[in-house]
């Protein structure tokens, strides 16, 4: 009988795009506990859309997509991934911390099965760790904390970057597919945040910026679909200096097209984690929400945070009206924050 020399891991993935961008640091630690990388395989449950970011993950071995729409218990089909998953792996790591999140390495029979205590998993998890929101202060830590040994998961460890892969051929096709400028250098202007308003820059904002911008760089307007109404806001208000491609890229081709900008104003949003991940110098904005607790994970970002007595907040709409955290973060901070980071990176 031949011994397994390899050990395989199972880590039920997060539903966010910025998480999991995150989520690779974990990938990082898990790869760099073994003597050698190959030592180690780790598949990662995840929803669909998910699959081209993990392609650009190398220590990914595989997606594992699980078909249930956003809020779904989905019983019935965690139970048949579990079943079809039986045998094949030594442990699990469950990220997100709801029950449900717990069911496909329970009905695995993975004889480890690690997480957060959360939702009453007693049973569904055997390796629980407690949640500890002092230490556990950023998203990061938390996933990385589950993936080496509580005691050293309660004081400082190291949380490795993201770096997701792009390369110039990659990058190059992208811009002949969608016949974007190769020779001007290029800044991406990411204005989505799909947690709500109190996370979003003002559209008139960004437009200013790349009014500022134009002479020196192409700009190109990047999310998903439902970013295209304040993109096109964007190009109107900045006399078509700005590029609507929210909606036209693949996820896959948003990662090249970023790689390929030699800069990215973005609010706190998935496609900000993706700029950092990918090392390019990034100005992230943030409202309502705290780069304390969610910074691009890059030596090339510059934060722009007013601090102010109301903020954070966390909340989806600016509980007092005036969204001053956010609008009063001038075009002219922002062109001289990203400036800044751009010629720093150089």
């Amino acid at each position: 009988m031949n011994q397994q020399t390899t050990h395989n891991i199972l880590v039920v993935g997060p539903s966010w795009v910025g998480d999991m961008v995150m989520a690779q640091s974990l990938f990082k630690t898990l790869k760099a506990g073994f003597q050698q990388p190959d030592d180690v395989n780790i598949d990662v449950i995840a929803p669909a859309w998910s699959v081209p970011v993990l392609a650009r993950m190398p220590e990914v071995r595989n997606p594992i997509i699980l078909d249930v729409k956003h809020g779904e218990f989905g019983l019935k089909k965690r139970y048949g991934l579990g079943q079809s998953l039986r045998g094949q792996y030594q442990q699990a790591i469950v990220l997100p911390r709801s029950l449900k999140a717990a069911l496909v390495p329970f009905f695995a029979q993975i004889p480890i099965r690690t997480g957060f205590l959360g939702e009453m998993r007693y049973g569904l998890l055997n390796d629980i760790r407690l949640f500890d929101k002092q230490h556990l202060n950023q998203t990061v830590k938390r996933f990385v904390a589950l993936g080496i040994d509580q005691q050293h998961a309660r004081g400082d460890f190291n949380t490795p970057h993201p770096r997701l892969c792009s390369d110039k051929q990659q990058q190059q096709a992208t811009l002949k597919q969608l016949a974007l400028d190769s020779e001007k250098p290029a800044i991406a202007l990411l204005p989505g945040a799909e947690y709500g308003p109190a996370k979003q820059w003002p559209l008139e904002h960004f437009a200013q910026l790349a009014n500022q911008l134009a002479e020196n760089y192409q700009l190109w307007v990047m999310g998903s679909q439902k970013d295209s109404e304040a993109a096109e806001h964007i190009v109107q208000a900045s006399n078509r200096q700005a590029i609507n491609l929210c909606g036209k890229t693949s996820i896959a081709q948003a990662i090249d097209l970023i790689a390929h900008c030699k800069g990215a104003l973005s609010n706190d949003s998935g496609l900000m984690h993706i700029a950092a991940a990918l090392n390019c110098p990034v100005t992230a904005i943030y409202g309502s929400s705290s780069p304390l607790f969610t910074p691009p994970l890059s030596d090339k970002a510059a934060i722009l945070h007013l601090n102010l007595p109301c903020s954070p907040c966390f909340k989806r709409q600016c509980p007092l009206g005036h969204l001053d955290c956010l609008k009063k973060i001038t075009p002219n901070n922002a062109e001289k924050a990203l400036l800044k980071v751009i010629r720093q990176a150089r």
